[in-house]
């Protein structure tokens, strides 16, 4: 079987995970233990993040003629890779949580709802709370101030009631 018989399969599956994603970001990942390494691709599958580390050249062969081309210039070294389908912020937030226990793990950029950001952003993106988070304080401070009123209004029909 000729060489490039065997790279296609993979470069494939690297588009399947792009197909939909909404956010993928690259780390360096050298140094890990396999402890480590266990530990986060857990904390992945738990989130429905797809994690993997490929070859630069087949994420380069997938990436290209994408939204996703502008992340070539960060594919030196050791790369890992996140795919988020459904949250296009947890693969960084899991990064950068993970990063902050094992400093040898080093965020390099990303591309997060078709933008390209460098490793600085995808730190302040990352510490950002969760879109989840943020729809339940916006619900929750919309909520407080009709909850209030309508408290008055029931002190003030049992105030004439009585």
């Amino acid at each position: 079987m000729a060489k490039v018989e065997l790279k296609a399969p993979i470069i494939e599956e690297i588009k399947s995970h792009l197909d939909g994603a909404t956010g993928v970001v690259v780390a360096d990942y050298r140094g890990l233990t396999v402890e480590q390494d266990t530990a986060l691709r857990k904390k992945f599958r738990e989130a429905g993040v797809f994690y993997k580390v490929y070859k630069n050249t087949f994420i380069k062969r997938a990436i290209a003629g994408t939204e996703f081309e502008s992340l070539v210039e960060t594919l030196e070294g050791p790369t890992a890779v996140a795919f988020s389908k459904s949250d296009s912020t947890a693969g960084a937030r899991i990064m950068y949580q993970f990063a902050k226990d094992a400093p040898v793990f080093e965020i390099k950029a990303g591309v997060i709802e078709s933008t390209f950001y460098d490793k600085n952003a995808i730190v302040t993106i990352a510490s950002l709370p969760g879109k989840e988070e943020l729809l339940g304080r916006l619900f929750g401070s919309m909520k407080s101030p009709i909850s209030n009123f309508a408290r008055v209004l029931k002190q003030i029909a049992d105030k004439k009631e009585a």
